[in-house]
């Protein structure tokens, strides 16, 4: 005959229903007076036992965990839905399509407190064969980011995901960059193309594509006043928000006088435009815009950029990268000021 349990020790019994053992104890009564009971399940007696022990431990360690059943999905949507509210709408967009893609079709319906650092890895490994190292580490980074705020919620006891190391991922491309001479064939063959100062402020300052297109008239000086130079303050961006990429992006670049020159050429250019478009302008006081006024966007510079090119003589888009003439590397071109 099985022995009585001591008191205290709980109770044990089977669950016809569910076809396993269910070992139960009672720690006492919360605020409410409502019981504090800690269960534990298994096919076996002993598995019972063995899963109530780990949570009277994790009581004792001050841990209240959560459902056995919470998924890496669950844990990973908890982050997208609620752990990125000071991101713009951009890296929100883009965190959801790797998570998407590359980490719930994969590991979501992995059980979170299961999860193992071997798993991890293997996981790594096997995107490796197909990301490039950089993708690779925003992935990984994401998972990383939603176990510990599952930690942060008692959902699970640790991170396993921070033991895991990132692998080299797949080699990217060579680099196209435009060559000398190709940054010489653009800015004397693109002269009588809309983009043309664009162009020319882009590879002579160093000014970020993202910059350019927040530009406003305002803050472009063509004049000597006094001891200062012709300027252009780059202090804004079409990030979110406005703010230039870091502290420092925001600055003021003393322009070259081909700069000046185009400069001039494109606000009278601006005006005619301004003139043909009649009712249908939206005045916005940007520098670069649509043949309307709106303020231009990466695909608009993209399409515009291409058409430029094709002005070049002998251009391929094997020969260079149509949105690499933003480049700020010093070989591109002998007049680039970096900044």
């Amino acid at each position: 005959m099985t022995a009585r349990r001591s008191y205290g020790e709980g109770g044990l019994y089977w669950n016809e229903k569910r076809q396993r053992w269910i070992a139960t104890v009672t720690l006492g009564y919360d605020g409410r007076g409502k019981r504090i009971v800690k269960t534990g399940s298994g096919r076996t007696k002993t598995e019972a036992k063995r899963k109530l022990r780990e949570q009277l431990r994790d009581h004792e360690d001050g841990l209240s965990l959560g459902r056995d059943n919470y998924t890496v999905r669950q844990a990973v949507e908890d982050w997208l839905t609620y752990g990125l509210g000071r991101q713009g709408s951009a890296t929100v967009k883009k965190y959801r399509i790797f998570c998407g893609k590359h980490l719930i079709p994969l590991l979501g319906a992995r059980k979170l407190r299961d999860l193992t650092t071997r798993e991890v890895d293997a996981w790594l490994v096997e995107l490796s064969k197909s990301l490039s190292t950089a993708t690779l580490q925003r992935v990984h980074g994401c998972l990383n980011r939603s176990v510990r705020r599952a930690m942060a919620r008692d959902l699970v006891k640790r991170n396993v995901v921070e033991l895991a190391d990132v692998p080299a991922g797949r080699a990217g491309r060579k680099s196209k960059s435009l060559t000398p001479e190709q940054v010489d064939g653009v800015l004397m063959l693109t002269v009588t193309d809309r983009l043309h100062t664009y162009i020319v402020l882009s590879l002579l300052t160093g000014a970020r594509t993202e910059e350019l297109r927040a530009l406003e008239w305002q803050h472009v000086h063509l004049e000597w006043v006094g001891d200062v130079p012709p300027r252009v303050e780059v202090w804004r961006s079409v990030r979110e928000g406005g703010d230039t990429k870091t502290e420092k992006s925001r600055r003021t670049l003393a322009l070259p006088e081909r700069c000046i020159e185009a400069l001039r050429k494109h606000r009278a250019l601006q005006a005619a435009e301004r003139l043909a478009a009649g009712e249908r302008w939206q005045e916005t006081g940007l520098v670069f815009t649509t043949a309307v006024g709106t303020k231009m966007d990466a695909a608009n510079v993209r399409r515009d950029f291409r058409r430029a090119l094709r002005l070049v003589p002998g251009w391929t888009r094997k020969s260079g990268h149509p949105a690499s003439y933003g480049t700020r590397s010093s070989q591109c071109c002998p007049m680039l000021v970096c900044r």
